[in-house]
């Protein structure tokens, strides 16, 4: 989905968006029924709960860094391909609830996003991204994360 504005081959290398501390494990993405089922054929005793009609990760184990890792990611990538969790497929866009509002933000912990001019960052929304967030959220509200400081906010979405 963000293959127009973000390499495939630099997500690759870095990897951190699939990597979680307890500080940032409220990130995890929203899996839908199929994804679910997916990953716990693969790798029966991973853990979900269920959220609002979709299912996030019982993150119960981190390793000796203090890291939880997503459990659909293989030394070669993400073992769901491009069926990843919508959540994933517009990191670093988030979709948040702010003061009842929602809007599309930013994390910051994509440094390769972060670091392009926001006016950038918002074209690429107003290019039809934005709509698709706005309508997905819409069909599955449980996307919608409540606000956390230090999202840059690039649009509300239109009252109305």
């Amino acid at each position: 989905m963000l293959k127009k504005i973000l390499s495939g081959g630099t997500c690759a290398k870095c990897r951190l968006c699939c990597v979680f501390d307890r500080y940032d494990i409220w990130e995890t993405p929203v899996f839908t029924e199929e994804l679910r089922e997916r990953i716990s054929q693969a790798r029966p005793e991973v853990r979900f709960i269920p959220k609002d009609g979709g299912y996030i990760l019982r993150a119960e184990e981190f390793d000796e860094d203090q890291f939880f890792r997503c459990p659909a990611l293989t030394d070669t990538g993400c073992m769901l391909g491009d069926d990843k969790p919508f959540d994933c497929r517009i990191w670093p866009y988030r979709i948040m609830n702010v003061g009842g509002r929602r809007a599309i933000t930013i994390a910051s912990i994509c440094e390769e996003m972060y670091n392009r001019p926001l006016s950038q960052l918002t074209e690429f929304l107003k290019e039809g991204l934005a709509e698709t967030i706005f309508a997905y959220a819409d069909e599955h509200p449980e996307i919608i994360k409540p606000y956390y400081e230090g999202y840059p906010v690039l649009m509300f979405e239109a009252e109305g």
